[in-house]
């Protein structure tokens, strides 16, 4: 396997580069599936029964993010697997108001696959394919064949989460943002952190736990543009408030967004900032965000 470390890019895995503003941007609707492994650089080209390709592909076709996950620091022979479907936006694709959620069950055969709806899980509707999952998903990125870094950072990480917070946790496939490993994504609601050790990723647990997030090494949120991410980090970090369904983006036009906080509705102004090339052959994208304002609506500047 090729070494795909991100070494050459001065501030990997470190974190000295800034992360706020990185989640993916495309992944409002999840599909989780048990998958053991060796998992191939990108999952569809893994040695697959024909039911789990095929969903993988339906997956694809609906725009459902696809991941595969195991429990850490073994490899549990499957099936029986288990099967996770969520969306983590608040707005369904027509505009209607969404609450977070997850479902999920254990398969005998894989071939239960057929009868998962991802049409309805792309919308925002539970399929009702499993029960409702009360508890949070916590995944960390343990995919090698991507980048090293992910097992190597990953994967010891995941078994010490797993000690703390049991079948909540799971390894995954590439969540995006490979220089940021160690990677944790919360789910149901998406919320993503990086250049975790031990101690920033059970505070992160934690604070999901009780509804919040942390902003220490905090991403962003799934499925939302990245500056719109950046001026909801800009705000919980200028306003202290961490609950997470207490800050909205309204609105974003250009580089200016309208951000709900509590009570109180703030004008952000953010600005994306290229640090430039991290050295020779890195494709990353080093882009970030900084605040150029943030104000009351009512006119009273708070920068």
């Amino acid at each position: 396997m090729a070494d795909r470390r991100c070494t050459h890019c001065p501030g990997s895995h470190t974190g000295e580069r800034p992360c706020l503003a990185s989640a993916t941007t495309k992944a409002r609707s999840w599909l989780l599936i048990e998958h053991p492994g060796p998992w191939a650089e990108r999952i569809e080209d893994t040695d697959l029964p024909e039911p789990v390709a095929e969903a993988l592909a339906r997956a694809a076709r609906h725009g459902v993010r696809a991941q595969f996950i195991r429990v850490p620091g073994r490899r549990r022979a499957t099936p029986p697997l288990w099967v996770y479907t969520g969306f983590s936006g608040d707005t369904a694709p027509d505009g209607r108001p969404v609450t977070p959620w997850l479902e999920g069950r254990e398969l005998a055969d894989p071939a239960e696959l057929a009868g998962l709806d991802l049409a309805s899980v792309a919308a925002g509707r539970a399929p009702g394919f499993g029960p409702p999952v009360a508890d949070p998903l916590l995944l960390v990125c343990a995919h090698g064949r991507r980048n090293a870094c992910c097992a190597r950072t990953g994967a010891p990480l995941a078994r010490a989460l797993g000690e703390r917070f049991g079948d909540q946790v799971w390894e995954t496939t590439h969540v995006g943002g490979d220089r940021y490993a160690a990677n944790l994504v919360c789910l149901p609601h998406g919320l993503y952190y990086g250049d975790l050790d031990e101690q920033g990723a059970v505070a992160a647990a934690r604070a999901y736990h009780r509804g919040e997030v942390t902003l220490d090494r905090y991403r962003g949120r799934a499925g939302l543009p990245e500056p719109v991410q950046a001026a909801e980090h800009f705000v919980r970090e200028h306003t202290g408030i961490v609950a997470v369904a207490d800050v909205t983006v309204e609105s974003m036009i250009a580089d200016t967004a309208v951000v709900r906080a509590g009570l109180a509705r703030y004008r952000v102004r953010v600005e994306r900032v290229d640090p430039g090339a991290c050295g020779p052959g890195c494709s990353e994208n080093l882009a970030t965000y900084v605040k150029r304002e943030v104000a009351l609506l009512n006119g009273a500047a708070l920068v």
